[in-house]
């Protein structure tokens, strides 16, 4: 007897849904595969850059000992001149195409200065490959700038909130006990809030004490103050122009193609210049001294012509490692600055065009002339 097999309608909708999931399965293991290999290589670089991180900051040791990078190469902003590169600066430094070689600079120090700091202290490859890992994110974040803490802004906001509940408890409350203590909050909120707004809006577009980092750790200190170079050897074009001029990388280097090593930062911070003297990127020093754009100010006429000391505007620079603006340079602080300064008269022949003054002055009618007198405070001088 001859069997026959037939296939039932139900069996075959099984076997076709037990293929095409099988085709799914298969589809989506590999459309995974990349997928869960993205995952892993995340996960390795951040694992990578913890490491890197916690191998700079001395929470895990090298294998010739534990060493805390961040205690010389700060990662942050800092209130005092810090001699050291940060870790944004040797970031930028390691990360260069022709940049410093970390494999080489630790293993075999090319100075004293970097021999007797780095004692005792080697890395290995790997190690080289984690604090570069690292330095990467630290030159991507950018350097730290420091945040003040607003104690001005909290005390306008507290008062604020105070004088809002004063007053709906007044207007929303039937009986208030003590009423005389609402009125006396709005009375003091009111004064601070004015006294805040007249403060500040005084101060707008004055930064007296602005002391920003600079692209190179360059100290007036050491130049105009110990070695004693005249300001105006680099700022030389204060004699003739309206500016004060930031001096160009080949007035730096008429010194420093000689001396190559400073007595606080080694060649680190001397070798920016010759690296942007020779990639021909400008060094992007940060402004300080700054007048509003309808003010006009002339370095020449206070210079060259009046004979204006640096230091009268800028403080004295030759204390400082670190410039920062010490007068507030407002329309009030230069008109009593030409109130008070006397001029020289008879030691610049520009002068002698003030015939009636000049003639006085000679004659002994008066004793002195101020700036104030031959137009110091006429608004159209500084404001036409």
């Amino acid at each position: 007897m001859i069997k026959l097999y037939f296939t039932t309608p139900k069996n075959s909708v099984i076997s076709t849904i037990s293929r095409l999931l099988f085709c799914l399965i298969t589809v989506l293991i590999f459309i995974s595969r990349p997928v869960l290999a993205e995952e892993s290589q995340e996960q390795s670089d951040k694992r990578d850059l913890r490491m890197g991180q916690r191998l700079f900051m001395g929470l895990v040791d090298f294998k010739s000992g534990r060493f805390d990078c961040s205690s010389c190469h700060y990662l942050g902003a800092t209130e005092e001149i810090n001699w050291n590169p940060s870790a944004y600066d040797l970031a930028i430094a390691w990360l260069e195409e022709d940049g410093t070689d970390i494999y080489q600079v630790m293993n075999n120090p090319v100075s004293e200065r970097l021999e007797e700091e780095h004692y005792g202290m080697t890395i290995t490859s790997e190690e080289e490959r984690l604090l570069q890992v690292f330095l990467k994110h630290v030159a991507e974040e950018g350097p730290g700038v420091l945040k003040p803490y607003p104690i001005n802004t909290f005390a306008f906001w507290i008062m604020g909130i105070l004088m809002a509940l004063a007053i709906i408890d007044l207007l929303f409350t039937k009986r208030v006990r003590y009423r005389f203590i609402h009125v006396a909050v709005l009375i003091i909120g009111i004064g601070v809030h004015t006294a805040f707004a007249r403060i500040e809006s005084v101060k707008v577009g004055r930064s007296q004490g602005y002391a920003p980092d600079q692209p190179i750790k360059f100290s007036h200190k050491i130049h105009a103050g110990e070695n004693q170079i005249d300001c105006r050897y680099c700022h030389f074009i204060a004699d003739y122009s309206l500016s004060g001029g930031i001096p160009s990388n080949s007035i730096c280097l008429n010194c420093h193609n000689v001396i190559k090593n400073g007595t606080n930062s080694g060649a680190f911070e001397i070798n920016k210049i010759h690296r942007a003297a020779k990639t021909g990127e400008p060094v992007r020093w940060v402004r300080i001294h700054k007048l509003p754009d309808h003010t006009f100010f002339s370095h020449a006429q206070h210079t060259n012509v009046a004979g204006i000391e640096c230091q009268t505007c800028h403080g004295p620079v030759e204390e400082m490692h670190i410039v920062k603006q010490v007068e507030d340079l407002s329309m009030g602080w230069c008109i009593n600055c030409h109130r008070d300064t006397k001029i020289q008269f008879f030691e610049n022949e520009y002068y002698t065009t003030f015939n009636e003054l000049y003639d006085k002055l000679k004659s002994g009618a008066i004793d002195s002339i101020t700036a104030s007198e031959i137009g110091g405070i006429n608004c159209m001088k500084c404001h036409y």
